[in-house]
């Protein structure tokens, strides 16, 4: 078998005391790729770090919006130097978010426009972040569609099926992580049954939300991808097989096909 995880915060301190065998299970599991995605510049630097120390991971960089209101003078800078690496194939995460209350809106908007632009001056996929604001992240990502064709991804998709037909719409792809295997996700399951073939992606989002049979357990783990791929081809009609490397095709072709050490 042939999965992707496509977001993972493998720099997580729950995977302090046993990260080489974190990516050992994933490896045996037929998770053949990790994106790590940072929240910070801090988290950043440290998933380029350990994309340059398993071959199979790859890293993204940004400033998540909960974290942007902490950002510093000279954070940005650093994500946007870091972006740089070759072991770097997406910004992000980005994206905003109404459900926390740490970080004033208007700099939500502020970074997830930054990210935005760097993207489409790069030409890098970038990864939203969307919770309780689903028209406010349309609107800034319509707007950004004005200026240019878009490439991302909207993570541990939660939203309606009408945000995930724009999206789609707009060039997205969409990504489901453990959440769409929980007993009452009936509706979510449904939204993941209609995204066309060549833009669903999925992830564990580790070391959260993991999936049924193991829902509530921490750390969550890239392992437990095996659930929720399972989960989405059976809603879809295909075998495991199938949809693994349909879902890795796409991942490939939105981020890359290699990382460098």
């Amino acid at each position: 078998m042939n999965l992707f995880d496509t977001h993972v915060h493998l720099d997580d301190e729950q995977f302090d005391a046993n990260r080489d065998d974190v990516v050992a299970a994933a490896r045996q599991a037929g998770v053949t790729r990790l994106l790590t995605v940072g929240i910070s510049a801090a988290t950043s630097q440290r998933s380029v770090e350990l994309a340059r120390r398993y071959p199979e991971v790859c890293a993204a960089v940004g400033i998540q919006p909960n974290y942007a209101g902490q950002a510093v003078s000279g954070e940005w800078e650093r994500v946007v130097a870091l972006a740089d690496d070759p072991a770097v194939v997406a910004l992000g995460e980005t994206g905003l978010d109404k459900y926390w209350d740490f970080t004033p809106f208007g700099v939500q908007q502020d970074y997830f426009d930054r990210h935005l632009t760097l993207a489409q001056q790069r030409e890098m996929p970038f990864i939203v972040h969307m919770r309780d604001c689903e028209d406010e992240t349309l609107d800034m990502l319509e707007a950004a569609h004005r200026r240019g064709p878009l490439r991302g991804v909207l993570h541990s998709f939660s939203g309606s099926a009408a945000a995930m037909r724009r999206c789609v719409e707009l060039g997205l792809h969409v990504s489901f992580a453990g959440m769409v295997t929980f007993k009452k996700a009936d509706a979510l399951r449904a939204i993941a049954a209609d995204v066309p073939d060549e833009r669903i992606l999925i992830e564990t989002d580790a070391p959260y939300l993991a999936p049924a049979p193991h829902r509530g357990k921490r750390p969550n783990q890239p392992a437990w991808i095996v659930h929720t791929a399972q989960c989405l081809a059976d809603v879809r009609g295909m075998s495991l097989d199938q949809f693994a490397t349909q879902t890795t095709a796409n991942a490939n072709a939105l981020f890359g096909q290699t990382n460098t050490m």
